[in-house]
């Protein structure tokens, strides 16, 4: 690995982390003095630092396969911990996939997550580059909200926690859009994506398909397309386009998810979003709600919800809230419906424009992407 110089991680660690409550970059390049919808808790010093192999190798039984608890195309995940009693979770590119640019990939991770500070994003540990490239992050107790959405053995998720967790999401994914130096579009926020801590906090994780967005740029043109089915914008997965929108639609998906208790794919293959899609628009948004909840949920949450989803699940990017917007909706009950009506000849164009997209969508291979902890269950 030629390119990777012990100097330029040094450099990497030294480096502040910028607080939240500080201006916000506006796209033209000036300064925006939007600030964020919520209290964000103040920045210590940094803390991430360099791991040797030995306290990996130690920590995880030497990588035993007991604690591998996520593996994809590119890296493993194993859970282990420290000398001090703290449990970690260790990223580690596999040796089989090490090829430059999935070196360079993972190593772009490092740099967009190394230099995030929010409660609702998994915070980075530090990582190790003896012997392989690892990320060390915190061990989130509960494991992902999709393990504990759709885990059969294990009681519904009463509607509280429901609530908790897409708002907090929101919040991550805001914080991500708006709060951060630089603009990060995540490109893979999903259920499996969203980890619990032990009061049900979630955090954003595994950003290995993250990109910065700079402030003089209005979106990315990507190819080849990665990311998961069923959660992709229609922009991004007929065109390679990628922005804050790609995220939303995404965002949507999960919020569908939440409320439902459904998979973004089922087992005859139709996606969340078309199955929901004809539901938001008659308005029977009862029909959304996980039926494992037998009624016990809020009505008014729920309208909020929904009308949210509704919104980020739309064909067209323009069309689309932004986070802000979103947030505004879920907390604060906005609800314009005449702001976000569209004309007749858009919505048929819309609807024309999402039927197309999910045909497409069904014949795309799903198995190509790896969330940091996918199968980890409850460990406390």
């Amino acid at each position: 690995m030629r390119y990777i110089r012990s100097n330029s991680f040094k450099r990497f660690f030294s480096f502040g982390r910028r607080s939240s409550r500080e201006q916000v970059p506006s796209p033209n390049g000036g300064e925006s003095h939007e600030t964020l919808p919520y209290k964000e808790e103040p920045f210590g010093r940094p803390s991430w630092k360099c791991f040797s192999y030995e306290d990996l190798f130690d920590a995880t039984n030497g990588f035993s396969s007991e604690n591998l608890v996520g593996k994809g195309g590119y890296a493993e995940v194993y859970k282990g911990t420290m000398n001090g009693g703290e449990e970690i979770a260790v990223k580690r590119l596999t040796r089989t996939s090490r090829d430059e640019r999935k070196e360079k990939e993972f190593l772009t991770e490092i740099g967009t997550i190394g230099h995030v500070n929010h409660s609702n994003v998994l915070p980075l540990l530090g990582c190790c580059i003896d012997n392989g490239l690892y990320l060390v992050f915190e061990l989130s107790s509960r494991g992902s909200v999709a393990s504990l959405l759709h885990d059969e053995k294990l009681p519904p998720l009463d509607w509280k926690t429901r609530h908790k967790i897409a708002i907090g999401t929101a919040r991550g994914l805001h914080y991500l859009h708006k709060g951060c130096k630089r603009r990060i579009i995540h490109r893979d926020i999903k259920a499996s994506n969203i980890l619990l801590t032990k009061d049900f906090e979630p955090q954003i994780s595994d950003f290995g398909l993250a990109k910065w967005l700079p402030s003089q740029w209005t979106h990315h043109s990507i190819a080849p397309i990665e990311g998961t089915f069923g959660h992709l914008a229609p922009e991004y997965y007929l065109h390679g386009v990628v922005d804050e929108k790609t995220d939303v639609f995404a965002f949507g998906v999960f919020l569908l998810e939440v409320i439902s208790g459904r998979k973004p794919v089922d087992g005859s293959h139709q996606s969340l979003h078309s199955w929901a899609k004809p539901i938001l628009n008659k308005g029977g948004i009862e029909e959304l709600v996980d039926p494992r909840l037998e009624g016990a949920y809020d009505v008014t949450q729920l309208k909020r919800f929904s009308f949210a989803a509704s919104l980020c699940i739309r064909a067209s990017s323009t069309w689309r809230p932004t986070m802000t917007e979103v947030l505004e909706i879920m907390e604060e009950g906005e609800r314009d419906v005449e702001k976000w009506k569209m004309a007749e000849e858009e919505e048929e164009e819309e609807e024309e424009e999402f039927w197309g997209f999910e045909d497409l969508e069904y014949e795309y291979d799903s198995s190509f992407s790896m969330s940091l902890l996918d199968s980890i269950g409850s460990t406390g």
